[in-house]
């Protein structure tokens, strides 16, 4: 059963954008410049898992000059000071939402900033380059470390855990997600279907927006911290009223 104060958010590239961070389906974003089945697929590193080594190395590269942004930064002050349980799903493999405070938080598609291995299966740490001829620090072994990341074609990360937390939503936001990419285009159903309010942050209108009762578009940056004010000050209707139209809110 839904919790009046339990809010659970889903986050996505739009997030981080602002912090310099590209995004993946936008014009000129990276599968506008890489064919995704060159790196970021298990076919793709066993074709060519140097060329998949350098693709990342560039990620982590531009991440260490990333800085979390106003939007991380609200929603790390609406769990610290909400009264209730808030946990945040990403998509996202950077690391700006720790960086910016958040505690309660699941990479359902791996992190950026760990590596694992594929013999051992321990996974680390790691902020510098990977190559092929990088030993995993637990067995030794050589031509064995990947991305802790989730190609196309491997399961998400924790799905039983976010099937617990969106059966218990009381409030589900999505921010900065295209609602193209799936299983995560789908929670905003599976929230709805066991009673959560939902809304939709983004800079545009998401693929899946009418799935939505409410949405509210415009910068992550501009509209994130306002809504998260609203909500900590309790200007936001109670999560289980019907659905309203609210100051900048554009009701679907």
């Amino acid at each position: 059963m839904p919790e009046e104060n339990r809010i659970v958010i889903l986050t996505g590239a739009g997030l981080s954008a602002e912090s310099g961070l590209a995004t993946f389906r936008d014009k000129g974003g990276i599968w506008a410049k890489y064919d995704y089945r060159e790196v970021a697929t298990p076919d793709g590193f066993a074709h060519n898992p140097a060329l998949v080594h350098e693709f990342y190395n560039l990620r982590r590269r531009d991440h260490a000059r990333a800085k979390p942004n106003a939007a991380h930064l609200a929603l790390a002050r609406l769990e610290r000071e909400h009264g209730g349980r808030v946990i945040i799903i990403t998509q996202n493999v950077d690391a700006l939402h720790e960086v910016a405070g958040t505690k309660n938080l699941i990479h359902m598609h791996g992190e950026l900033l760990k590596a694992r291995c594929e013999r051992c299966k321990a996974q680390h740490l790691w902020t510098g380059d990977l190559t092929t001829e990088t030993a995993c620090p637990a067995c030794g072994k050589r031509n064995s470390m990947r991305p802790d990341i989730v190609w196309f074609g491997e399961m998400p990360y924790h799905m039983e855990q976010i099937a617990d937390e969106l059966a218990s939503a009381g409030l589900f936001i999505s921010i900065g997600t295209s609602g193209n990419v799936y299983p995560a285009a789908g929670f905003v159903r599976e929230a709805k279907a066991k009673g959560a309010r939902t809304l939709e942050l983004n800079l545009e209108p998401s693929a899946g927006v009418t799935e939505f009762d409410e949405a509210i578009h415009g910068p992550a940056t501009v509209i994130v911290p306002a809504f998260v004010d609203r909500l900590l000050e309790k200007a936001y209707p109670s999560l289980r009223t019907a659905t309203t139209s609210t100051c900048g809110v554009k009701t679907n």
